[in-house]
């Protein structure tokens, strides 16, 4: 599964907030039941225009991963759970968008095969080429 949420109207103190990022990205997976494999990676990206500048962050699970990426000077996040174990995406969404202080989220859900245990369609290899 892949929750996607694009946040707008997002707290830009919070947004700037290595501090406050790097917890989200600690905290996050163990509050959804998932399990945290690596510390969470948190840079700050200035080579470009004075309003995208921000921050990234990436965590990895053991399900996959969490990102996160600001743009403070729009009150803009973009942020993805990505998951090969189902989770209620619900309750997930509405606790980044409080956590975040949005104004408006729009979220998708990407329903990703891997958790589903189908077979591969036809024509599409199991496994990687040796």
């Amino acid at each position: 599964m892949h929750l996607i949420i694009d946040g707008f109207g997002a707290d830009p103190a919070r947004l700037r907030d290595f501090a406050f990022i790097y917890r989200f990205l600690d905290t996050c997976p163990e509050r959804i039941g998932m399990n945290k494999i690596s510390c969470p990676h948190v840079i700050e990206y200035t080579q470009c225009a004075e309003e995208d500048w921000g921050l990234s962050g990436f965590v990895f699970i053991a399900e996959s991963h969490i990102s996160v990426h600001t743009y403070p000077a729009r009150c803009y996040v973009n942020i993805d759970v990505f998951s090969c174990k189902p989770f209620d995406t619900g309750p997930v969404a509405r606790e980044i968008e409080q956590e975040f202080a949005l104004e408006r989220a729009e979220t998708w859900v990407v329903d990703r095969g891997a958790y589903r245990h189908h077979a591969a369609p036809t024509g599409v290899a199991q496994e990687a080429p040796a």
